[in-house]
């Protein structure tokens, strides 16, 4: 039962919370560098903090392993992931800073959610019917969601389409590593990666300080806090043993709790389009979860018991 939970609700927590983030994020004045230096070192002291509840207050062990090997393995993929996370995040805020439109580059970084089986394909991770067809259908209703313009591809978008795979290949790397280490120890080592290589960039580019910071502390506080450190480890702890297809499908709903969270808190109006959009990837999400393999082997198997 608490597998079901962990790879079913938990991924769907974390969209939730993502899509919350987009309200959080509405009036932000800070750099973008700023911004995500800000909130991955609040993640990092946040789950600092919580690590040693979860491993019974061994303080000794709050980064590491009981063997150098799989600390090492631990190391390996959490910096391998902050970086992988820097990346997508700068190349996302890049492609909408060069002129992007917000609602086709929710549709182009949620089209991870191809990406990832057709990785999935190379590493020789089986993807069912079911979910192909249901990730077929998401893609059609995010972009009901999120494009509400012509469609065409233009450079700044190409930009986005990068962000989207890195972000493939960083739910690739927490799908290897996740199994080798604990998740919440590699989700910390994870942001301290990120705040350190968003803090190199925003003192190159930028002119980060405490003033700017703190007239966006409930953003960077509610993003550092949930978006960050509770929902980002929500996917590591969801992902492990699990089909990243159908995790990534759970995940892409962060469009559709965006949509909804930002109508009941923005007061933004929703067309009709929208609301189809939000059904069908409510249809797709209920389609990927049957397991029409499951149940044609019982059938199977009955058929075979029965007496001839």
């Amino acid at each position: 039962m608490y597998d079901k939970i962990r790879k079913n609700a938990f991924p769907l927590l974390a969209a939730a919370i993502w899509g919350l983030a987009f309200v959080a994020q509405k009036n932000n004045t800070t750099g973008a560098f700023t911004f995500n230096m800000s909130r991955s070192a609040v993640a990092f002291v946040f789950l600092l903090i919580i690590v040693p509840v979860f491993t019974k207050g061994d303080f000794k062990h709050i980064l590491s392993e009981k063997t150098s090997k799989e600390t090492g393995s631990l190391w390996f993929g959490g910096i391998l992931c902050g970086i992988a996370l820097s990346a997508a995040t700068f190349l996302q805020q890049l492609g909408l800073d060069s002129g992007t439109e917000a609602g086709k580059a929710s549709f182009l970084t949620a089209m991870y959610i191809v990406i990832v089986p057709v990785f999935g394909i190379f590493l020789k991770k089986r993807v069912s019917l079911t979910v192909w067809a249901g990730i077929a259908l998401a893609v059609v209703g995010l972009y009901l969601l999120c494009v509400r313009e012509d469609f065409t591809i233009s450079p700044s978008d190409l930009l986005i389409v990068a962000c989207s795979i890195i972000f493939a290949a960083h739910i690739m790397l927490i799908d290897h590593f996740s199994t080798r280490c604990d998740g919440m120890k590699m989700s910390c080592i994870q942001f301290l990666t990120s705040a350190v290589v968003s803090g190199v960039f925003a003192f190159i580019f930028e002119n980060p300080s405490w003033s700017v910071i703190s007239e966006n502390a409930l953003a960077v506080l509610y993003l550092g806090v949930f978006s960050s450190g509770i929902a980002y480890t929500l996917q590591i702890l969801a992902q492990k043993n699990a089909n990243p297809a159908l995790v990534t499908l759970l995940l892409s709903m962060e469009s559709v709790f965006g949509v909804l969270f930002g109508a009941l808190f923005l007061g933004e109006s929703l067309t009709a389009r929208e609301y189809l959009g939000c059904v069908i990837m409510l249809a797709a999400v209920v389609l990927a979860q049957i397991p029409v393999g499951e149940m044609i082997k019982k059938r199977k198997r009955r058929k075979a018991d029965e007496p001839r």
